[in-house]
């Protein structure tokens, strides 16, 4: 169990509600405007300090309050031991974050209480940018290296100083060295540690999306940025002039990218829609699997609007993934109809009627509750 007790207030249609959800699945079921992804916005909030629907919080703030403010019990570590979390952003987007009463920073917190979201983005993750993948990746090198965030905010240090340098159109010879070499210790164990990341990612997901998409195999290829045969110093070099009248550096693991075939051809062309969505939902299931397996803790899901997404099928595939983790999962949908009826008896399920920025606990077809 992560979350034991959640309250928000002052977000978006939430003005103050409370619950006391399931350690393991909470099904959010109301009409759409109700406030159930504003529900998942601010568990999003609680573990990130940020919401995944905009950067801009006054959206996110009650047109009449000052801030917002989510505050939960949770149990980061599985002790048993609830400890109280509360997090806080302003209209300047200024971030409180008080756990156990001490102040945390945004790295401290999204270690706290690992989050994976599946939406309707999610399925950028093959046909969006190149950017949105290196989230991915880089969401499993944080959670697998204490040693990552130190090397990924190196890099972008350095990167945004070489590239400040390119756009002034001289470089002193000897300040351009001392910059690569710094870059170059920087971006090499980084990518390193991203490569590692997706080899161990490569065999849970291959597991999984057997399950789901019988039928179809896809590869998974982690492409570094550069010239894999080359040294990261001498590409530098090497492309300096073409940098220099571009004012940015073209070679490095800010190009990183995620790259997926399905039979040899691109999977983003090569699969229908609805493989695509199971391809995503297993590479969402694989990461929370794997992040399992290396810590022996569990994740929070946030799921908006599932039954749109996959078939009855999957559906009850996608969730029997679920039911046999040890995740929190915070699910939403119009009707519960399937999703109240798909788990086992023994398995802790919560309904939750939201309406009009109210939330209210619903007895669902059949109760299977923990209590």
């Amino acid at each position: 169990m992560l979350i034991s007790q959640l309250q928000v207030s002052n977000l978006r249609n939430l003005s103050h509600v409370e619950l006391t959800p399931s350690p393991r699945i909470n099904l959010l079921f109301g009409e759409n405007g109700s406030g159930k992804t504003s529900l998942l916005e601010a568990i999003h909030m609680l573990g990130l300090g940020r919401s995944f629907r905009t950067q801009q919080y006054r959206q996110v703030i009650q047109s009449e309050q000052s801030e917002l403010l989510v505050f939960a019990q949770i149990d980061a570590q599985g002790t048993g031991e609830p400890r109280p979390l509360g997090v806080s952003r302003s209209r300047d987007a200024e971030l409180k974050v008080r756990y156990a009463g001490e102040s945390l920073g945004s790295a401290e917190l999204a270690s706290l209480m690992p989050l994976l979201v599946i939406n309707s983005d999610t399925f950028d993750l093959l046909e969006g940018s190149p950017s949105i993948r290196r989230q991915f990746v880089d969401w499993g090198g944080f959670h697998s290296d204490p040693g990552f965030i130190r090397l990924w905010r190196g890099f972008h240090r350095v990167l945004k100083q070489r590239n400040s340098l390119l756009k002034c159109g001289k470089i002193d010879a000897r300040v351009r060295a001392l910059w690569d070499a710094e870059l170059v210790a920087f971006a090499e164990p980084l990518t390193e540690l991203r490569a590692a990341y997706i080899e161990a990612l490569k065999p849970v997901f291959e597991e999984i999306l057997a399950e789901l998409l019988k039928d179809v195999r896809v590869e998974l290829r982690f492409s570094q940025g550069w010239d894999s045969k080359r040294p990261l110093a001498e590409l530098l070099e090497e492309n300096f002039e073409r940098d220099l009248r571009q004012g940015f550096s073209s070679s490095g693991p800010q190009r990183a990218d995620l790259r997926f075939r399905a039979d040899g051809q691109d999977a983003a062309e090569r699969l229908s829609r609805g493989q695509k969505k199971l391809v995503v939902s297993a590479l969402k299931l694989a990461q929370g699997a794997l992040f399992y397996r290396q810590s022996q803790r569990a994740c929070v899901y946030l799921i908006d609007d599932l039954p749109s997404e996959l078939d009855e099928r999957h559906c009850r595939q996608f969730c029997r993934f679920l039911e046999n983790s040890t995740n929190q999962c915070f699910i939403t949908c119009v009707e519960p109809g399937l999703l109240s009826r798909v788990w086992d008896a023994d398995t802790p399920v919560r309904l939750f009627k939201v309406e009009q920025g109210k939330i209210s606990q619903s007895a669902a077809p059949g109760e299977h509750d923990e209590r």
